[in-house]
């Protein structure tokens, strides 16, 4: 089992950014964000292979957010700009062992979460 720990988040007001990190315990495959806003059920956000040649997007984020990964420190990050209120979520990275990049049951191993705030 990799474990995975995010970091990065907090509170920001709109128009802002913030860079999430995930630091993983081993080698990762597939690498994936989700969120879960208030009340709501997680979504996904972004994926990205491993050899960072094929990335994914959420429309919801297209042209905001870029996700990237460094396999020497068995890292992925996920830059998000110009936030919005409806960005509010705890994000999670996720790593896959195989499946379709945006559903959730493809990834086997999950951060604790981080809960990111966009401010109005």
């Amino acid at each position: 089992q990799v474990q995975l720990v995010e970091s990065g988040g907090g509170l920001v007001q709109a128009g802002g950014s913030l860079r999430l990190s995930c630091t993983a315990s081993g080698r990762t495959f597939t690498m994936g964000w989700f969120r879960q806003p208030p009340g709501k059920e997680r979504e996904f956000v972004s994926a990205i292979s491993r050899s960072g040649g094929s990335t994914y997007y959420a429309d919801s984020v297209k042209g905001r957010f870029t996700i990237s990964r460094d396999n020497a420190k068995n890292a992925g990050y996920l830059q998000m700009n110009s936030l919005k209120p409806e960005d509010t979520a705890v994000y999670y990275c996720a790593a896959s062992g195989g499946g379709p990049y945006n559903w959730a049951p493809s990834y086997g191993n999950w951060g604790q979460g981080i809960q990111v705030t966009v401010s109005s």
